[in-house]
């Protein structure tokens, strides 16, 4: 007002114009656009520990990587499908364990007992037939290390999931799913493959350089062995699931998993924090309200009333 000219004879030209209104409103107005920070900020509280109830059970999976899972009736490959399929399970499992066992002519155990699926991820992206120097297919001695690779005393269900295309060579692996079934422990396997099949590759530098062939030079056809598959599945007291499309392959696999018998426990977990922004934004858009509705001017029956007279310095 001041750089307009004098405030006295402003003043006296805007009579109805109110110094105390407009502080009001700018009082509102810088209130409120300290809540508007304040909540945009996200404050939260919560953070504390409570005690769920869960659900569990113990999954081995028994990953085939003899060389002919290199086979490529399955694009890319019956391995790659293989991992993919197992990648999707473990998006869709929540408390259960899982571990993981390799093998060809020999079983190794890749991933012990763990709920830990992020891990579980990093070292099944990892698996390739490389890792087992000895070629072959022992189903049976990997029912058997994951017999033993497994908690008997905890009291969750068990089962194992066997992803190979069935060419066993080496074991009686019907056996030992009937054991494993004796053990409490069922035996499900999703078969990978065509009937059809398809030859099997020979790599050298990560470059393909031909196809294994037979001991009079023939090109070796490898191609899923259902029948087995079906057979190991039956002795264990499991499904036996074709991977012609790797969803519903899982989707069925999941749901015998689902009928599983799982041991509740109680587990002390952190409480996820609880958004409080509403609680400064509110009272931030309502003083907002209040100061649009706050007008400069006087009230014209207050103004007939001279309470006090401010003066200037």
């Amino acid at each position: 007002m001041r750089q307009l000219g004098d405030p006295d004879i402003i003043r006296h030209n805007m009579p109805a114009f109110s110094q105390t209104k407009s502080g009001v409103k700018y009082l509102l107005w810088s209130i409120a656009y300290l809540l508007l920070i304040v909540g945009l900020a996200n404050p939260q509280i919560g953070s504390r520990m409570e005690e769920v109830k869960r659900s569990s059970a113990d999954l081995m999976i028994l990953l085939d990587v003899s060389n002919s899972m290199l086979a490529k009736d399955l694009p890319p490959n019956r391995l790659e499908n293989a991992k993919m399929a197992l990648s999707q399970l473990l998006d869709r499992l929540h408390d259960d364990r899982i571990g993981i066992i390799v093998f060809a002519g020999q079983a190794y155990v890749q991933l012990p007992m763990t709920t830990d699926y992020s891990a579980a991820k990093i070292f099944l992206n990892t698996i390739n037939p490389g890792m087992v120097p000895t070629q072959g297919t022992a189903i049976g001695a990997a029912i058997n290390l994951g017999l033993k690779s497994m908690d008997f005393k905890n009291g969750m269900a068990k089962s194992m999931i066997i992803m190979t295309d069935g060419e066993n060579h080496e074991d009686d692996a019907v056996n030992a799913a009937s054991a494993a079934k004796s053990a409490g422990v069922s035996v499900n396997v999703i078969g990978l493959g065509s009937e059809q099949g398809a030859p099997i590759p020979i790599y050298s530098g990560g470059q393909q350089t031909g196809f294994h062939t037979d001991s009079v030079g023939k090109t070796v056809i490898s191609k899923m062995n259902e029948e087995m598959c079906r057979q190991i599945a039956v002795a264990g007291g499991g499904i036996s699931v074709r991977a012609t499309n790797s969803t519903e392959s899982i989707n069925a696999i999941l749901d015998q998993i689902g009928k599983m018998q799982r041991k509740e426990y109680g587990t002390k977990v952190f409480k996820d924090f609880e958004d409080r922004f509403q609680l400064f934004l509110i009272p931030a858009f309502l003083l907002l309200a209040l100061e649009f509705l706050v007008y400069n001017r006087k009230n014209r029956h207050l103004s007939r009333i001279k309470l006090f007279e401010v003066k200037e310095v």
